[in-house]
């Protein structure tokens, strides 16, 4: 990147990042994420720190929050209320520590908190008694928003001092904290925040009045705290977590701040712990991340203190952040990046998808170079070009996708991306249906369908060839020795020698990985035929209902739909699917190179009419196992919880389900309850 380049690129992401930090911070308005606006900003810093001539003062880089709101009582904080420095990757991370090994080589040991997505706030005690409260505002001037804060009921409205053999326990001198308890002045900032039982509540009553829902806890807490009428911030459910004594109370490390704050009344995170050198703090991160989603308030990352606070003052403050301490940040949901391309797949159905192409990014510790676009409305919708910056998210395993286009930031030469035609593949027609947002190969001999359909037969969830992926079936199909799936279990290990990455161990290892994938059930076998609108669980309950290949195949529709769960698209598609002779004769190919296929045993109906959701972690079970047994019984399985829903067997750490169960009154039962009743 040239200077002129960087210059111009530094102005648009400053106006951009400007733009959404007004819109989060002052209006608590927002229309981007918390990750994705990291995300912009770490791009600005590392330009700037490329071309450090370039920095402004008016950079976002260079402040630490928005100014007051007008209609506010200004509050003034004696000592400044700073941001801290955030890190996004191990390697910053241990940036961070050699740096503080370095300016302090006797600073050892640190302080772990989670880093609660809330809204910070200081709190003024006079005589014991809550006195006022104040946002952070610029780092200088806050806002004075005290009588909303007092309706919080974890905020004690005056300090507790009676417990004096604590307060030396935690070596505190009882007289002196005493004494600036009773007759002094005491500050304690902490993070006003919303469970997310809370923050469901508020957006349920929102859709009853027929209002927009809010968009997440933290901007609902800083909205509620910002409202001149208190009895709006009563109705919230606000809550508050303590964790910095600003007032020299004899504290020499900041974890005795934590035991005080107890002491004096107030709630802290329970999860906080001391830690020792970057392996002990990595442990410690790696632990958070994992139980992240299943904790009842959000959190985006860790704070990292140095705990010794002599030391802590003695490093001071880097610009406007304190060097003895940073936020270290879990891997993003979302992230900002640019466009280089937009192409066309063809998947098993014939269906044509749009896919970005994009500069790798990194979302939840994953580099993503590729985003899915779903379909030609989506691509009109979002307005997105080549070149252009845009916002991908990744949830969970899903395929990522693009958020939004920022067109703020969008390049002069941003191309416009138009739908082929032609089947990229084939060259065949493309046609979309009425009332589909779907384009389709109309050919039914497309490459691509076959391609697609083969990685299908060979997945996990169907054949479960170990071995045997995309990569390896490419290579098979490019050589001539897989036309069709039933050409699978015919390969020669000596087929095999001709191709690059094999040897005769490989083959023989593959060969016998293949022979061994003949014997599968009969739901497996339903699902690796890749008929439309027929998933997994739809294929368990016609293994479990039908019974056997034949059966399933003579079948009609009126049949069909007699199976419970199984619909009238579903029961059409199947049906016109074994009316198809090459289906028929490919079916006929499977059994005859030696696919033996099991059919489940009968069902029994003590669980008839019954639906279980499964969450958290079996111990005597796999998740696979236990939904089987309850198809076999005559139940049914769901991914997600309703009113429908009869049980849900929760295991060890139970995730978001759990919580929807008991908002619905759905019976929760242990896997120990789940197998006396399948007994």
């Amino acid at each position: 990147m040239t200077k002129p380049e960087a210059k111009q690129r530094i102005e648009k992401l400053k106006a951009e990042i400007n733009h959404h930090r007004y819109l989060y911070h002052v209006l608590d308005k927002p229309e981007i994420s918390d990750s994705a606006s990291d995300s912009l900003k770490n791009e600005l810093l590392k330009i700037e720190t490329e071309f450090p001539d370039l920095v402004t003062p008016d950079s976002p880089t260079q402040r630490v929050g928005g100014k007051p709101l007008p209609f506010f009582k200004k509050i003034g904080h004696k000592v400044p209320m700073l941001s801290l420095e955030d890190v996004f990757s191990v390697e910053e991370f241990s940036g961070w520590m050699k740096r503080i090994e370095k300016l302090s080589p006797g600073a050892k040991n640190f302080y772990g908190e989670l880093k609660m997505d809330g809204f910070a706030v200081s709190l003024l005690y006079k005589n014991g008694v809550f006195y006022s409260g104040s946002t952070r505002g610029d780092g200088k001037i806050g806002e004075d928003v005290t009588e909303n804060l007092k309706t919080i009921e974890a905020i004690p409205l005056r300090l507790e001092i009676s417990k004096e053999s604590e307060i030396r326990k935690a070596n505190f001198d009882p007289e002196k904290v005493a004494k600036s308890v009773q007759s002094g002045e005491i500050e304690i900032r902490g993070e006003v925040y919303m469970t997310k039982s809370a923050f469901e509540k508020v957006n349920k009553e929102q859709k009853k009045q027929g209002l927009e829902p809010y968009a997440n806890p933290r901007n609902t807490a800083a909205g509620s705290i910002r409202q001149l009428d208190p009895k709006i911030a009563a109705r919230r459910e606000l809550d508050f977590l303590a964790y910095d004594i600003v007032t020299d109370l004899g504290q020499k490390e900041h974890s005795q701040e934590h035991d005080l704050l107890k002491i004096l009344g107030f709630k802290t995170d329970k999860r906080a712990k001391k830690l020792s050198g970057t392996g002990d703090v990595m442990d410690f991160w790696e632990k958070i991340k994992t139980q992240r989603e299943n904790l009842e308030w959000e959190i985006d990352g860790l704070v990292i203190s140095v705990n010794d606070n002599r030391i802590f003052s003695k490093l001071g403050v880097a610009g406007k952040a304190p060097r003895g301490a940073v936020a270290f940040k879990f891997p993003g949901k979302e992230s900002t990046t640019k466009v280089i391309d937009i192409i066309v797949q063809v998947g098993r159905t014939g269906v044509l998808t749009p896919v970005a192409v994009l500069e790798p990014a990194d979302i939840g510790g994953v580099s993503v170079s590729r985003a899915t676009l779903h379909n030609e409305d989506e691509i009109h919708r979002l307005d997105i070009r080549i070149g252009d910056t845009v916002i991908v998210q990744r949830a969970g395993d899903v395929i990522p996708d693009v958020v939004r286009v920022l067109k703020n930031l969008r390049q002069r030469n941003a191309k416009e991306f138009h739908f082929p035609k032609k089947c990229t593949v084939c060259k065949g027609e493309v046609v979309r249906s009425a009332g589909e947002a779907a384009h389709k190969c109309a050919n039914k001999n497309c490459p691509a369908k076959h391609r697609e359909n083969l990685y299908h037969f060979v997945s996990k969830k169907a054949f479960n060839i170990v071995g045997l992926g995309p990569e390896i079936v490419d290579k098979l199909a490019d050589a001539g020795l897989v036309k069709s799936s039933p050409d699978i279990f015919n390969i020669d290990p000596k087929d095999l020698l001709d191709i690059e990455g094999f040897a005769e161990v490989s083959a023989n290892k593959l060969v016998l990985s293949i022979q061994k994938s003949k014997k599968i059930s009969l739901a497996r076998f339903i699902f690796s035929l890749g008929i439309i609108h027929v998933g997994e669980e739809t294929a368990n309950l016609l293994a479990i209902y039908i019974g056997g290949v034949q059966e399933l195949s003579d079948a009609s529709v009126e049949e069909l739909q007699k199976v419970p769960g199984i619909g009238e698209s579903a029961s059409k598609s199947i049906v016109e699917w074994f009316e198809d002779k090459n289906n028929k004769e490919l079916v006929h190919n499977l059994l005859k190179a030696g696919v033996d296929v099991k059919s489940p045993p009968k069902i029994s109906k003590k669980l008839a009419g019954k639906t279980f959701v499964f969450t958290g972690t079996l111990d005597h079970l796999a998740r696979d196992t236990a939904k089987e047994k309850v198809r076999l019984m005559g139940g049914g399985v769901s991914s997600s919880v309703s009113k429908e829903t009869d049980y849900i067997v929760a295991g060890e750490n139970p995730g978001s389900k759990f919580d929807d169960a008991k908002k619905l009154g759905v019976k929760i039962i242990s896997e120990v309850e789940f197998l006396n009743l399948i007994s």
